[in-house]
């Protein structure tokens, strides 16, 4: 029998996978301070004491978790070459409750600290259901087409991730630039830098002198060494505090503000799931065998520790496993990760990495990651379900113009807010039966409550099942739009006088008089506009009704057969599973070697740790015609 190989706990490859794994968890902290200050009015007391600390938390667990995990695995499988699980801040999820959740609640409410406490449950039942995934997670799997499960994520990669970034980059070219073209040198032509540095380090550190010395010449500055100065007055302890009466206090007074984005917090949470699960598997594939159970559990706990100790974001695993494995390094590289942030904040050495630390030094990865999330969306489909995937990019349209317009108002100084819009809309459509700008369509897609995300799975998996002539599959989904729809989860809303955005109008939110005397009563100013989306959810059922139909018809044989002739004159796309790799969308997994271990190219794809990795094929089915793809 063979003896079993001391297992060291750090290796010189751990040094290049904690770079790569700390850079993508500062600049994932230096969008979460510049969101929180500018859209949800979070001051630094909360900011510095109570979530950063909080972040430490969630990120000394898993990484200890994966790190002394890792260890038993190598020592369990006789494999020295053993490489944690990568682990950290979940992107995907950062900008969705800062941008569908926090915003909304603090442009409805005003009040930082409820907006705060509504983000601590989002985090605490995101965490829930990446906890029970694993029970659940192969089922959703199995039921969800990936191409639903991978839609919102690549609507939400390229629209809110990468777009809003790649504006700020043009609109500060000095500074940004060439960082990012630091970053693109580094992850699309995928070379090693001098001296083995990680091309995300470079770029931060570039960024970082230019911010500090270019505006000081052509103006206007943008650093300050009064900021640095006035942050060391958080350099002190600050031990992690619970919030659980926080917490339960929020359910009590404000029960109306969770149920209203559970639409956001319910499919975020089941993607995390699922992608934990699939980078679980990628590392399996490999060679190294994790523990299934307790890797997806632990996943859980750490955003519920996350949120029960002050931060609003969830952490997960992150894909790109095989990339730290080809980087050398093992179980050390996580652990100094989990040391280094947790000491960091807790001392309370935050606030000067963000005064030091320009968020325009590190916004090129954050593009990136937008945009390699968008990538593997369609890398981890099927070829035929790649229109799947497109359609759901029309509500995250219509959710960017629900986010812009009330800046644009604002910008003009309007303080009338969209209701004469609608109004005025309305008219034209009466008067001219025509409109060029359709606001009442827009706001029925993107849903009040950020319910988009949910549109986003549904339409997905509806024209997914479509593609593979599933039309009874496909026609149950339309019975779950309805139904979310009737709820009110997704397109429905209420526009008050004055107000900049549309709301909430959940099915138990009744303004009618006959309720004024029970608890569903909705306090509404006259004048309101309401969209029950009644004619949408009537519209999904009579679309049920004829999938159905036609289910049952091709089970007879009378009708709606197969078209075998594609009239279009483009070729059906072979059924080969997912796609063959391209040169510039080729997951790490397949492409980091040896002979790149000075390279940052894993690290871009450790942040976007709920999105899919590239390992499992989905089961062929028989490849149907484009005419089928495009009913």
């Amino acid at each position: 029998m063979t003896a079993t190989k001391k297992v060291p706990w750090f290796v010189k490859g751990d040094l290049d996978g904690f770079f790569g794994l700390a850079v993508d968890n500062l600049v994932q902290v230096l969008v979460i301070v510049a969101l929180c200050k500018s859209l949800c009015g979070f001051g630094d007391d909360l900011i510095y004491a109570r979530i950063l600390p909080g972040i430490a938390v969630s990120l000394l667990i898993g990484n200890l978790f994966y790190s002394l995990h890792a260890r038993q695995v190598a020592r369990r499988d006789n494999n020295p070459t053993c490489t944690a699980l990568p682990y950290g801040i979940n992107t995907p999820s950062v900008f969705a409750f800062i941008l569908f959740i926090l915003t909304p609640v603090y442009r409805i409410t005003g009040d930082a600290v409820l907006t705060w406490k509504v983000g601590l449950v989002a985090c605490i039942g995101s965490g829930v259901i990446e906890f029970l995934g694993a029970f659940i997670g192969r089922w959703v799997r199995r039921v969800t087409p990936r191409a639903a499960l991978l839609s919102a994520l690549a609507a939400i990669g390229v629209i809110f991730i990468a777009s809003p970034f790649a504006f700020q980059i043009f609109e500060r070219p000095l500074v940004a630039i060439l960082p990012m073209f630091i970053v693109l040198i580094g992850y699309f032509a995928r070379v090693r830098f001098p001296l083995g540095l990680p091309s995300g380090l470079v770029a931060v550190l570039l960024g970082t002198v230019l911010a500090w010395t270019v505006p000081w010449v052509l103006g206007p500055t943008m650093m300050s060494l009064d900021a640095v100065g006035d942050a060391t007055r958080w350099v002190g302890l600050h031990a992690p505090q619970e919030t659980w009466h926080d917490i339960v206090d929020c359910f009590r007074t404000h029960p109306d503000l969770i149920w209203a984005y559970l639409g956001v917090i319910v499919p975020m949470g089941l993607i995390n799931a699922i992608g934990s699960l699939q980078n679980i598997e990628s590392a399996e594939a490999a060679g190294d065998r994790f523990a299934t159970g307790p890797c997806m559990a632990v996943n859980g706990i750490g955003s519920i520790a996350a949120g029960l100790f002050g931060s609003c974001f969830p952490t997960t695993i992150y894909i790109g496993h095989p990339g730290w494995k080809a980087l050398g390094a093992r179980s050390g590289y996580s652990i100094v990760n989990g040391l280094f942030f947790t000491l960091v904040f807790i001392l309370g050495m935050g606030a000067i990495v963000v005064s030091i630390i320009p968020m325009e030094a590190g916004i090129a990865i954050v593009m990136w990651i937008g945009i390699i999330i968008t990538a593997q969306s369609y890398e981890a489909v099927p070829k035929r379900h790649y229109a799947a995937v497109a359609i759901s990019f029309f509500p995250a349209v219509a959710m960017m113009a629900f986010l812009l317009v009330p800046q644009i108002l604002r910008g003009v100084g309007t303080t009338a807010g969209i209701l004469p819009m609608i109004q005025q809309h309305g008219h034209q459509l009466e008067t001219i039966r025509t409109d060029d700008w359709w606001p009442i369509g827009v706001y029925a897609l993107s849903g009040a409550n950020s319910g988009f995300i949910i549109t986003c799975i549904i339409i997905s998996a509806i024209s997914a099942f479509l593609i593979d002539r599933r039309f009874k599959t496909a026609g149950i989904w339309c019975l779950l739009a309805m139904a979310m729809t009737l709820l009110g989860f997704q397109h429905a809303y209420r526009i008050e006088p004055g107000k900049s955005q549309p709301q909430e109008l959940l099915v138990w939110q009744r303004p009618e008089k006959r309720f004024k005397d029970t608890g569903l009563y909705l306090v509404a100013p006259p004048g309101t506009f309401f969209h029950r989306a009644y004619r949408l959810s009537g519209a999904y059922g009579v679309a049920a009704a004829l999938l159905f139909g036609i289910h049952a018809l091709r089970k007879r044989n009378k009708g709606f057969e197969d078209i075998e002739v594609e009239v279009h004159g483009l070729p059906t796309p072979p059924d080969d599973g997912p796609s063959a790799a391209h040169p510039l969308l080729e997951p790490r997994a397949r492409t980091a070697s040896a002979g790149e271990a000075g390279s940052s190219s894993p690290s871009a794809l450790t942040a976007t740790g709920s999105n899919d990795v590239i390992t499992s094929k989905e089961p062929s089915s028989p490849a149907p015609s484009k005419d089928q793809a495009d009913v």
